[in-house]
């Protein structure tokens, strides 16, 4: 009975000492190596919080203010290590700024070589003081672990790099010749497009600091080199590329910012074909630098005009499209086709000519010709040529044009338009892409169905019988649901409240007449006025 005892407490106090219980005190001590809560959770992959500093240089002896910020957190631990090593003990010692807040842990064989929380209050903002050692190394960079709550945490997000003087800031080759990403200490800004920068944006002249902007720069600041700087809202990749031609693809030069663990990595690829991209083994860029907050994503980096020894890297001197791309990478840090059609300049730009403040467009010419088309065809002409076919007739029965009662003779031109847009933009992408695109889904199948049907109509017509043949009700039927199918098929859903108003009218009273007559002319303007203001905005995609 007394070893059973024994063995329950055994597991008590073995329960009770599991390491993953939380610290809501902040100490802990046992998580000084790998800065990982306890807490039987995986971490967060894309940080919401930045740590800055007040400076880019130190001396041994000084203070860095060191400020960590953002989303409401309940705990934090931070640690300063030697940049080239950031697996090693931690680096110099803190002093607090508030100590109710914050506290001081002893991490190694160096006091206050750390900062933790004191308990689970809401915090937006903590700062403190590092004291660079004596003995500190080159290049310092900061580290900290942030808990938005017991289950959510990130780990080990990678804080701003300083350096000692005489010691290049932006870049560190170590001794496999691998070039050190340091992390951005602020946002870009978009005052000097157009003045000293060539700029990218999308949509056009946004600021980089919105959540919804794409933005790309070069400034060219040396004789043989251009600054690049590249923002967007991504969680996996933002990209650009260089290309002779508005197709992706045939060696193009691309440039990506790849998030991975926390960190940014900044890679050069080359385009074979529509495939993914073949990234490089060599590094040829330098100064690279890199900020991860807010849902965006920041790097920059410095390229030579001219690399000859690089083989994919093309002369900047020279005229290209630029294409500006975003995506996901799968969970080996790969990276996935875009999230959607890359924006692509409206034509070849010299980026280290005279320098501009450009958008671009996600739609080339002739598939913006070609919505506009569909458009028109299917929102407008068989909307109104439908309705004067299905509620006019008493309206102008005795009117007659050319032969023909006149509501036949409208219904007929808008129908025989629809068939001559459909036409015109059914062939517009196999145009552009010079063929059948296997990328394309479902809608290319859907676009010939919907040309099939709008042919097949008028021909059918063509067929008609006599109003009084038996047939004729046959002839009205299938006319109808043909009709009422390829309206489905090309608008997918239409969802027409108006033409209840008009049911609702009786079609023998006199004042009907002149109340559809309105409406009629009220739905023709609004369509008119929305397919005006509808291809105004296509136009500025």
């Amino acid at each position: 009975m007394e070893s059973s005892r024994m063995a329950f407490l055994g597991c008590v106090l073995a329960f009770l000492s599991d390491p993953s219980t939380g610290y809501p005190n902040g100490k802990v001590k046992e998580a000084c190596n790998s800065m990982m809560p306890l807490h039987g959770h995986v971490p967060q992959k894309f940080p919401k919080h930045t740590a800055e500093v007040n400076v880019t240089q130190f001396k041994p002896g000084e203070h860095v203010k060191v400020t960590l910020s953002g989303p409401t957190f309940e705990g934090f631990f931070l640690q300063a290590r030697d940049a080239e090593n950031l697996e090693g003990a931690a680096i110099g010692s803190f002093v607090l700024a508030d100590k109710k807040r914050s506290q001081l842990l002893t991490c190694g064989h160096v006091k206050n070589s750390a900062v933790s929380h004191t308990s689970k209050s809401k915090k937006t903002q903590v700062v403190a003081y590092w004291i660079a050692p004596q003995n500190s190394p080159k290049r310092i960079q900061f580290l900290v672990t942030v808990v938005e709550k017991y289950s959510i945490f990130w780990v080990k997000i990678p804080g701003p790099v300083i350096s000692q003087p005489n010691t290049p800031i932006l870049t560190t080759t170590m001794a496999a010749n691998v070039t050190l990403p340091t992390s951005l200490t602020q946002v870009f800004n978009a005052s000097e497009c157009g003045t000293n920068k060539f700029c990218v944006r999308n949509p056009w002249s946004c600021d980089p600091k919105a959540e919804d902007c794409f933005f790309l720069s070069f400034r060219h600041d040396h004789p043989d080199s251009v600054m690049v700087e590249m923002s967007g809202p991504s969680e996996g990749y933002i990209a650009f590329a260089l290309s002779d031609d508005q197709w992706m693809g045939g060696g193009d030069d691309a440039y990506l910012c790849i998030s991975e663990d926390h960190h940014i990595d900044i890679k050069t690829a080359s385009l074979v074909g529509r495939t993914y991209p073949e990234l490089d083994s060599e590094d040829s860029l330098e100064e690279k630098s890199w900020r991860m907050a807010d849902g965006l994503i920041q790097c920059s980096f410095r390229r030579k005009i001219n690399l000859p020894a690089f083989q994919g890297r093309v002369n900047l001197d020279a005229s290209y499209y630029i294409f500006l791309a975003d995506g996901d990478v799968n969970e080996g840090g790969a990276v996935q086709k875009h999230d959607r059609q890359p924006l692509i300049t409206d034509g070849k730009q010299n980026i280290t000519g005279p320098p501009k403040d450009i958008g671009g467009s996600r739609s080339p010419f002739l598939i913006k010709i070609h919505g506009a088309l569909m458009f028109v065809a299917w929102m407008t002409t068989v909307s109104i040529g439908a309705i004067i076919a299905r509620f006019f007739k008493p309206v102008w029965s005795h009117s007659l044009l050319f032969g023909e009662e006149i509501w036949f003779q409208v219904h007929r031109g808008l129908m025989m338009m629809t068939v001559l847009l459909t036409s015109t933009s059914f062939v517009l992408p196999f145009l552009y892409r010079g063929g059948w695109s296997k990328e394309a889904g479902v809608h290319p199948y859907l676009g010939c169905t919907v040309m099939a049907l709008a042919v097949f109509q008028p021909l059918m017509a063509g067929f008609r019988p006599p109003p009084q043949a038996p047939r004729r009700a046959i002839f009205n039927w299938l006319h109808w649901s043909m009709g009422t199918i390829v309206r489905i098929l090309a608008v997918e859903v239409l969802a027409d409240d108006r033409i209840q108003i008009l049911q609702s009218i009786n079609s023998a009273e006199a004042q009907g007449h002149t109340f559809k007559k309105t409406v009629l002319f009220i739905y023709i303007c609004g369509n008119v006025a929305f397919l005006i203001t509808f291809l105004t905005t296509i136009v500025q995609i």
